[in-house]
């Protein structure tokens, strides 16, 4: 599932193979993944445009184009944005390619499409955007503390509140609270200003370590390395892992280290 460092990788690709490039074609391959714009408008307001500087907020990846409409993606669960060259095959989940100046392919592709692309003017960049928390990677200490604390529920469905705090998913909550030594389950409002600390402290950590990746990295020495083996061992205190359900996700952890 793309979170944020996933998508900040994303961003990079938009920087590196998109930025003041011309649009000069737009094949939608699969209008499922439209979201409030038809495929002929699609087209019609993105052909001849050139792209922006892209930005992201959390897991949405904003790219401005100079017709005064910005192309917003979101990836769900299976979503990723590509540079490919045009004679490379499509892919069976290419659902939009847009032809960057004739030379290169910019892909969206994506299996599920649970999530998809739309166009926003500055009306509605502002209704997405006021509906998230700020953004993870950017959150500060006391904001931190004052966001969680006092919260209804575990701390981790906070933490994965998009309206709380925007970026962190499944992999990247587990991992955190992993390395904070707090269980998942943990009532948020039951933190002390120690584990609050100590949380956020993780979370830039994990999430410095992860976007430099472009993924939460399976390393051995981090909880994600582990999670998908057949009898997993916390790398930490070589416990026997547990797994269950948190926040409607597998959630995993060890009951030795994580109390």
């Amino acid at each position: 599932m793309p979170e944020l460092p996933d998508v900040e990788g994303f961003r990079e690709v938009l920087m590196t193979c998109g930025r003041r490039r011309c649009v000069t074609d737009v094949e939608v391959r699969d209008a499922g993944v439209l979201r409030g714009v038809t495929v002929r408008r699609l087209r019609r307001e993105l052909k001849g445009r050139r792209l922006g500087k892209a930005w992201r907020h959390g897991k949405w990846l904003f790219v401005p184009t100079d017709g005064g409409l910005t192309l917003v993606c979101h990836f769900g669960m299976t979503g990723a944005l590509l540079c490919c060259a045009p004679e490379d095959p499509i892919a069976p989940h290419d659902r939009i390619v847009l032809t960057l100046d004739h030379t290169r392919h910019l892909r969206y592709r994506d299996q599920r499409k649970l999530q998809g692309v739309r166009l926003a003017d500055d009306t509605e960049l502002a209704r997405i955007t006021d509906r998230l928390g700020p953004d993870a990677s950017t959150v500060s200490g006391p904001e931190f503390r004052d966001l969680l604390s006092g919260r209804r529920g575990a701390v981790k469905s906070a933490l994965m509140d998009q309206s709380v705090i925007a970026g962190l998913g499944n992999l990247l909550c587990d991992e955190i609270l992993w390395r904070a030594h707090v269980h998942p389950r943990t009532p948020a409002r039951n933190l002390s200003e120690t584990a609050l600390r100590r949380i956020h402290t993780r979370m830039g950590r994990v999430l410095e370590t992860s976007v430099r990746a472009g993924c939460v990295p399976p390393r051995r020495s981090w909880l994600t390395g582990h999670r998908d083996d057949s009898d997993p061992e916390c790398p930490r205190c070589h416990g026997l892992l547990r797994s269950s359900r948190v926040a409607g996700r597998r959630t995993v952890w060890c009951p030795e280290c994580q109390t």
